[in-house]
């Protein structure tokens, strides 16, 4: 080549390059690393996928407080309710086997957990605490899963009864309540003879190929590993919580894949009839038996807690996909739920 076309093209090959299309992995990063600066997080994990594969996943920023540890595709998130879904799930197919009905009993002589309560709180049924429809113990200041920390489950449930009255009849409310899915898990103890995290990994977990989801520990001492810090403006904030009691309503840590494995598969999971009672709403338009609920149809939770938010998404055309973030904001959840469908659009364009 002569030199001066050799000169000419040494001074296009910056254009050029510079005019080369980005790829859908690079817009993705760049739109995940807009999110993290724009809202002081420091990590985040996503995956998306169909029919138990994923087809994308990544994980952004930092895992630790000092910027050191960058997340990977294995790092592990409290999801917090998203843990919910799960416990929905392991509900509805104990209804397949015969071992619970939706109108089961829950407290009372006839009760699964049994007790002396009468009145309104012996009416209460599976079916109410699935949906969220028990009549009290809704997720506010006086959340009793966050109260009195050093009681076990046995003793938490005894002392809200005792302490807690109800607001309303059984099946005449919606309020969304923590409580109600931690009771649901001890019946769940109950008919299926199994500890709570035993029995998800065996009826639920290993059917879908998903074996690193644990209930994860209370203090940064009991961090599991690849499991990230939990980052909140008050020191340690989110290290004072009694995280393992909460185990049926909010007490998992995963990896975004393994939520995705989860929610693609669960007409693995469940034949139809339970597949359409899971995510038909019942008095909420916009809940239904662990799902969030609309009339496209998609279903999803979201989560949240100190130092964590969380999402995940099954949508009416099977399409899935899990946000996960070490840290928490006012409106965060919504800010994420956009996000996901953002860069979700980018791969499916």
């Amino acid at each position: 080549m002569k030199r001066r076309a050799f000169v000419s093209s040494l001074a296009a090959w910056p254009m050029a390059a510079a005019a080369a299309p980005i790829s859908p992995e690079g817009k993705i990063r760049a739109i995940a690393e807009a999110f993290l600066r724009e809202h002081g997080i420091q990590g985040m994990s996503i995956a998306y996928g169909r029919d138990g594969k994923i087809d994308f996943e990544a994980g952004y920023g930092f895992a630790d407080a000092d910027g050191t540890e960058a997340v990977t595709t294995q790092h592990r998130f409290r999801i917090a309710s998203v843990s919910k879904p799960f416990t929905a799930s392991a509900a509805m197919m104990c209804m397949e086997k015969g071992l619970l009905q939706p109108d089961s009993k829950v407290f009372g002589p006839q009760g699964i957990l049994g007790g002396e309560y009468g009145g309104d709180v012996a009416a209460v049924t599976v079916d109410h605490l699935l949906t969220h429809t028990s009549g009290g113990w809704a997720n506010d200041k006086d959340d009793p899963m966050f109260q009195n920390p050093r009681m076990n489950h046995a003793e938490l449930i005894a002392w809200t009864l005792a302490n807690q009255k109800q607001t309303h009849k059984p099946g005449e409310h919606f309020a969304y309540s923590n409580f109600g899915y931690c009771v649901l898990g001890r019946v769940l103890e109950k008919v299926l003879k199994l500890p709570y995290d035993k029995l998800i990994t065996q009826e639920v977990l290993s059917k879908c190929g998903i074996t690193r989801m644990e209930i994860g520990g209370n203090t940064l001492e009991e961090r599991r590993p690849q499991e990230v810090m939990y980052l909140t403006p008050k020191p340690a904030a989110a290290y004072g919580m009694n995280v393992a009691r909460m185990d049926s309503h909010g007490g998992w840590i995963s990896t975004a894949g393994d939520l995705v494995r989860f929610a693609s598969q669960l007409p693995v999971l469940l034949n139809q009839d339970s597949l359409r009672a899971m995510t038909t709403h019942g008095i909420s338009e916009g809940y239904a038996r662990g799902w969030n609920v609309n009339k496209v149809p998609n279903w999803w939770h979201g989560g949240s807690l100190p130092g964590t938010s969380t999402i995940m998404v099954h949508t009416a055309k099977g399409f899935c996909w899990a946000g996960l973030v070490n840290g928490r904001g006012e409106g965060l959840g919504l800010v994420l739920d956009k996000l996901m469908w953002r860069m979700g659009g980018v791969l499916k364009a």
